[in-house]
Parts: structure tokens; C-alpha cells; sequence
């Protein structure tokens, strides 16, 4: 583990490399530097790299984590020179490698006349799971605009590949570049569609052991759809990342003036973005030009989403997306993870209590990581925070699940 002597001695050695004296104008100028940097590596290891906060009232579940997923457990040291939770959001889809990941497309027909487009990676080079009628299956949910070519989601896959695991990315209606047969799209609340997708999983691979992961949104969908229900579902287990617990709250937060500038407004113009291409089609049912000069998130919601989905106000709408409302009724194993400097999912936000009175359910809060965030390393190209927590849960669940589910 990373202590205050190993982190000074490496800043020291890599001022010394990089700074000459008078590059300050004067001899004084490496003692400053050096001296600046002690002070603030000494903040860094007080304040900022903090051991994350699990909340679990089921002991059971507690040890099970913290011997099959310690990671949870282990102090975590964001990037050092950008944990702050507004940087840590804006840095990682430009910082993180996208690694290549070879799909195979399936678009699926709905109830209604719809079609959901899947992204696959079958893994059928798996060496520890060559029989594909048992090898586990990830379905992986992506975040609010999100499909499977985030950098998130092709991390997830890498981790899973290494693991031998099989993974198929749930794209969200007309998301991914299919069309829309029928003027809807999709919304945190309704579940149809991912349980029309876990079916359909499920009944290709009935043998094979199944667990889900959704971020952001995706995460919010899944929980809702897990509240919704209980144990009446073929997935083994969930992991959610920087969910959104209380949509109030959430949309609160994003119109504050510097996190509307930073967030809401490119998000706006990116949920308008997507819907764009099928304007014809939801002409029919919508006032798109309405819809396209929303500038918040609420605006587009009140606009487009409550009303496709039949909400008859956005109160009624946020109020049954908000997952916080469905977490009791959760009744699989279930890990969380946040960062309480999330400014989608505000700390003071997140049902803390609530999980307490389920069994099923494990929260991990950060101190820093912001919203799908989790950067650590001097140069956190790779690997993330986030990413461990997912290899390690995931491969827990597939290996040692029975050690749980007995709960």
C-alpha cells in the first residue's frame, strides 16, 4: 500500500528529474517546488485517499466482499493531480484507452412492434469456459446516451474477456444506429425492454450462469427493474455504477450555474442529438421543434420523455425513475458503487438507510471518483477504480456466488 514516505520520496525523485535549479528565477526555486509538493502530497494522503465506505447490514454479504472483492475494502487513491469530481467526469472518456472490441450485432423484436438493437462478444476463444452453453454472461446496461462503444463498456468487456465471461451490450431504442419502428425510445422507469432483453438472453443460454452491470442510467434501470422483480429474475446477481438515486435531486444539482455549463446543457444537446435522426417518426407524435430548444435536462424531460411514456406530470415521472423508491424490494445480491462528490448523484442523495434494511444490497461510496470517474494512477489510461470493482464482483459472483445466495 501506497503510505506518506513512498509518495514524497517519488514526487521528490521526480522534481529533482525535472526541475533545475533557477527555473524560478533563482537557487531558491527547487526547495519551493519541493517543498510545495511535501505540503501537498500531505494533503492528498489526509484528505483525498480515503478507504471507501461499505454499507451492508448483511454480514454474510460483508465477508463474502471482503474476501472475494477486497478491493472495496483498500484505500483508494485517485489520480493526484485530478481527484476532484467535476475533472475526474470531464478527463475520463478522453484520458481511458478504448480497447478494441469485436461485436457481433442482433436486433430483436418487441411486444409492440419495436426493435432493440444487442451488441455481442461471444469470447468463444475462452480457455477457461470453451463450452459456450455454460459460459457466464454479462449483460452490460451503458449510461443516458451511452452505447456499447463507451470507453466504460469496452473496459468491461476487456475485464470480462481476461476472465473468460461472455458480455452483450443492451443498447437503449434507436441509440446504436438502428431505426425506430415506432415513435418511442426508452426512459429510467420503464422496464420493458431490458426484461424483454433478459429473456431473450436467458432463454439462448439457460445453463449459463448470468449477472447484469448498468452505469449511470443504465444502473437506474437496472435497479428499477430489479425492484420491480425481486427475486423472480434468471440474473444471479447486479453491479451499479454511479446511478442515480433520487432524480430530483440529481436534476437539482445539474442546474446549479458551473454544473449546467460543464454538464446539463452538452447533455441536453446530446439527448436531442439522438432522437434527431428519427425526427419523421416521432413528428407523429411529438412537437419536435419544441422539444430540440430544451436547454436542460428537466426541460427535454418535460417536453419528450414524461410524455411519451405517459407521466402526467415530470414529478410523476422523476418520482418512479428514481431508484431509492424500489431499493427495499431488491431481492438479489446487489453491489453499488458511488462517489459522493458526483454531481449526478449527489451524496447526500444516496439512500444510505435504506440499503441498511436490505440484505441484498452493498453500497460502496468514494470520497472522489465523480460520475463514472474512478481515475488512479499518475497516468490512468488503463485500469480504473471502477474497473476493479467490476473484474472482482463479477468473477466473486461466478466463483464463489454460492457463498451468498444462501442469504
Amino acid at each position: 500500500a501506497m503510505d506518506w514516505q513512498v509518495l514524497t520520496r517519488e514526487l521528490s525523485l521526480y522534481l529533482e528529474s525535472q526541475v533545475r535549479v533557477g527555473l524560478l528565477g533563482s537557487g531558491a526555486g527547487l526547495p519551493l517546488v519541493l517543498g510545495f509538493g511535501v505540503a501537498y502530497a500531505c494533503y492528498y494522503l489526509s484528505s483525498v485517499a480515503k478507504k471507501p465506505q461499505l454499507v451492508a447490514s448483511n454480514d454474510r454479504f460483508c465477508r463474502f466482499l471482503e474476501e472475494y472483492c477486497p478491493v472495496v475494502t483498500e484505500t483508494y487513491y485517485p489520480t493526484i493531480w485530478c481527484w476532484e469530481g467535476r475533472v475526474q467526469t470531464l478527463l475520463r472518456p478522453f484520458i481511458t484507452s478504448r480497447p478494441q472490441v469485436q461485436y457481433r450485432n442482433e436486433l430483436i423484436k418487441t411486444a409492440d412492434g419495436g426493435q432493440i438493437s444487442l451488441d455481442w462478444f461471444d469470447n468463444n476463444d475462452s480457455l477457461y469456459y470453451p463450452d459456450a452453453s455454460t459460459r457466464p454472461t454479462v449483460l452490460l446496461l451503458p449510461g443516458l446516451t451511452g452505447t456499447s462503444k463507451e470507453s466504460y463498456i469496452l473496459h468491461m468487456i476487456h475485464q470480462s474477456e481476461t476472465l473468460g465471461y461472455r458480455c452483450v451490450v443492451f443498447n437503449n431504442r434507436g441509440i446504436a444506429g438502428e431505426e425506430l419502428l415506432t415513435p418511442r425510445t426508452y426512459c429510467a422507469a420503464n422496464t420493458e425492454d431490458l426484461e424483454a432483453v433478459i429473456h431473450h438472453v436467458h432463454s439462448l443460454h439457460p445453463s449459463a450462469p448470468f449477472m447484469a452491470a448498468g452505469v449511470s442510467m443504465g444502473g437506474m434501470l437496472l435497479l428499477n427493474y430489479l425492484g420491480k422483480t425481486g427475486r423472480d429474475t434468471p440474473l444471479m446477481a447486479a453491479a451499479i455504477f454511479s446511478a442515480g438515486w433520487n432524480v430530483f435531486e440529481s436534476v437539482e444539482s445539474l442546474e446549479k450555474p458551473l454544473n449546467w455549463l460543464l454538464f446539463n446543457y452538452y447533455l441536453t444537446t446530446c439527448l436531442q442529438s439522438s432522437i434527431s435522426r428519427h425526427r419523421q417518426m416521432l413528428e407523429k407524435l411529438f412537437d419536435m421543434d419544441l422539444v430540440m430548444k430544451a436547454r436542460t435536462v428537466r426541460e427535454f424531460d418535460k417536453q419528450f420523455t414524461s410524455v411519451m411514456f405517459g407521466y402526467p406530470t415530470i414529478d410523476d415521472y422523476y418520482e418512479d425513475a428514481s431508484p431509492c423508491r424500489k431499493l427495499k424490494s431488491v431481492g438479489i445480491p446487489v453491489l453499488c458503487l458511488n462517489s459522493v462528490d458526483d454531481v449526478f448523484s449527489p451524496g447526500h442523495a444516496i439512500p444510505v438507510e435504506t440499503a441498511k434494511q436490505n440484505a441484498n444490497v452493498a453500497l460502496v461510496l468514494t470520497s472522489c471518483g465523480g460520475h463514472i470517474g474512478f481515475l488512479e494512477g499518475i497516468w490512468p489510461r488503463k485500469c480504473t477504480y471502477m474497473d476493479r470493482v467490476f473484474k472482482q464482483f463479477v468473477q466473486a459472483v461466478f466463483e464463489h456466488g454460492n457463498k451468498i445466495f444462501s442469504m
